[in-house]
């Protein structure tokens, strides 16, 4: 198995509805998920695998991390044996963007959630130069509320992240610029900030995209 096709674990289903779910994960399967991540929740039954964007990363707390926090004699080897053995528990929330059904990948809502602890895994780069080939989700993240996460700062960051999975592909950069452009051409309060952060996160594209 090449380094493109390596499957990376996340964690379990927790909650899901038709839009979005929120997994349940360990602070050692978080080290390469990140805001704006492609993740996919894979049925029990093989049939319908659910692909995502990571929105939000909870960091839940207890009754023994609030007493370590304000405790002025914690030392090392107790915040370890918190984060590590007694495994904090850590909460992603994802944004469904498609889903893939009978081998083919479909760029919209899915037809029915993912079930509690089906396992989510990081997309591999084979998987996410697939996903992005299709440019028609960004739309469905556009219209999307997502609670108190700034929408352009998440296309932004999944953006920048699927650019580095296709190899730093240019073209597929611009386009996926101009169909933000075409998408928010009538609301250049959401576009502008959008540009700009864009242009912040792969200077190469500044000057490229006009509005």
């Amino acid at each position: 198995m090449s380094d493109s096709e390596i499957e990376i674990p996340v964690g379990r289903l927790l909650r899901a509805n038709s839009t979005a779910f929120t997994l349940g994960c360990r602070i050692s399967e978080t080290d390469r998920v990140s805001f704006g991540s492609l993740v996919r929740a894979s049925s029990r039954a093989g049939q319908l695998d659910v692909y995502g964007l990571v929105v939000d990363v909870t960091i839940a707390d207890d009754l023994l991390v609030k007493q370590l926090a304000i405790s002025p004699g914690m030392t090392e080897e107790q915040r370890q044996d918190q984060l590590e053995r007694r495994q904090v528990p850590i909460e992603m929330s994802v944004l469904a963007i498609g889903y893939r059904e009978g081998g083919l990948i479909h760029r919209r809502i899915p037809p029915r959630p993912p079930l509690s602890l089906d396992r989510i895994s990081l997309c591999s780069a084979r998987e996410i130069q697939a996903i992005t080939e299709g440019l028609g989700y960004l739309r469905l993240i556009l219209r999307q509320r997502i609670g108190e996460i700034p929408v352009e700062q998440l296309i932004v960051a999944h953006i920048a992240s699927a650019y580095e999975a296709r190899g730093q592909d240019d073209r597929w950069a611009l386009r996926a610029a101009g169909e933000l452009i075409a998408q928010l051409r009538d609301d250049y309060g959401t576009l502008l900030p959008l540009l700009e952060a864009l242009g912040d996160a792969l200077p190469q594209l500044q000057g490229a995209v006009n509005v």
